[in-house]
């Protein structure tokens, strides 16, 4: 008798996140320094608190919100993304998700088949991998220039292109590395995708976080890109609104039309009580972003200053946006990326996220988030050098 099979496929070839196994491992040591978690350690302004308790106290949180969201909200996005994004937006061409990650998925859905192929720049984001995975597509990797800040190699992006590729996904300020990818890579990325008819999927969730005079592009921006680019954004970093899950797409009218039909299955509509809140971040001062900013730059100093002290063990690329950054391990045990984070949390007490679910080019690496106190910084280095018998 044959052994039947009790999960699919789809589910099976995705092995288990390195990323979480941390989180679990670290809950079982006492007095962990957390530089693995990347999610602001600050709360999100008071006064998107004091709205969502407002909609709440006035029953207007307990209903289903339109599927495609509030309208307000969908209007106040349209009037940002004309701002700050230079992207010709409308309301009709916003789709608000549970965060850019649902909104991501969403996009996967309607734009790949079985088999299709979605070329991604390594290192790249691990759940992304395993978006394309769960659309049953198949990820393409195209690595990037780890020695020029993991520069995006556009030679080896169009070298992959394939009669099966469908669509290209790509984060800037970029997770796990902090690369930001500029203008002239990004344009010459849509000629690409326009010579050879593909989708860009971004995800842009740390757009407001650069550095050293980076600036955000976002790709949508080209007219020529109208139907060709889908664009997930996020409340959840520029506002630290991490557990509130809300996000929105911008794309055409027509892709909207198709992405809304995962999103219903996903998720019916992002949560209401959220939506407000996101309403009230976009409607009220914009100081705490800068304020963010400030805090990451500082800290990313902070924290590049302190692995100069340890720089017989890990060399690095200086980011220049997101609060990510991603050292390689020059050390010979650090060929293996999950056991030295292992060892690393159970005999230091310092967690780290490895490098090896970040993409093929991203083993030997671990990333590091300054999105912490300095203090934990600190503390973090300071447990390091004892346990590396470094620093001065």
């Amino acid at each position: 008798m044959t052994e039947k099979r009790l999960f699919s496929n789809r589910v099976g070839q995705i092995p288990p996140s390195a990323i979480h196994a941390m989180t679990a491992l670290s809950k079982t040591v006492p007095d962990v320094a957390f530089l693995s978690w990347a999610k602001p350690t600050s709360s999100a302004p008071a006064h998107i608190h004091e709205a969502a308790a407002a909609a709440i106290a006035e029953g207007r949180a307990d209903g289903y919100s339109e599927t495609r969201g509030l309208g307000p909200l969908r209007e106040e996005i349209a009037r940002k993304l004309r701002q700050e994004n230079g992207i010709d937006a409308s309301p009709a061409q916003i789709l608000v998700t549970v965060g850019a990650i649902e909104g991501i998925s969403a996009a996967l859905m309607a734009a790949i088949d079985p088999g299709d192929e979605v070329i991604l720049p390594s290192p790249t984001y691990s759940t992304h991998i395993n978006q394309v995975l769960l659309a049953s597509g198949r990820p393409v990797f195209a690595p990037t220039v780890e020695r020029e800040g993991f520069r995006l190699d556009l030679d080896a992006l169009h070298e992959v292109v394939s009669p099966k590729t469908r669509a290209i996904l790509y984060c800037s300020p970029a997770n796990p590395t902090g690369a930001v990818f500029g203008r002239q890579a990004l344009s010459e990325l849509a000629r690409i995708a326009l010579e050879h008819d593909l989708i860009v999927i971004t995800d842009e969730a740390y757009e407001y976080f650069t550095f050293d005079g980076a600036e955000h592009f976002a790709i949508a921006s080209i007219p020529e890109m109208r139907d060709h680019a889908i664009s997930c954004f996020t409340f959840t970093k520029n506002y630290a609104m991490t557990g509130w899950r809300v996000g929105y797409v911008h794309a055409s009218e027509s892709w909207i039309a198709q992405l809304g039909k995962p999103h219903i299955a996903f998720a019916i509509c992002a949560p209401v009580v959220s939506q407000y809140a996101a309403l009230a971040a976009l409607q009220g001062p914009q100081d705490c972003i800068q304020a963010f900013r400030a805090k990451y730059l500082s800290a990313r100093d902070r924290m590049c200053a302190r692995l100069d002290r340890l720089g017989s063990v890990f060399s690095y690329q200086r980011p220049r946006g997101s609060y990510l950054m991603f050292p390689r391990i020059l050390l010979e045990e650090g060929r293996d990326s999950k056991a030295f984070c292992e060892q690393l949390l159970l005999r230091a007490r310092v967690s780290t996220t490895p490098g090896c679910d970040f993409g093929p080019t991203a083993e030997g690496h671990l990333r590091l988030s300054f999105c912490v106190p300095e203090e934990m910084i600190d503390t973090a280095f300071d447990r390091m050098e004892r346990y590396f018998g470094a620093g001065g």
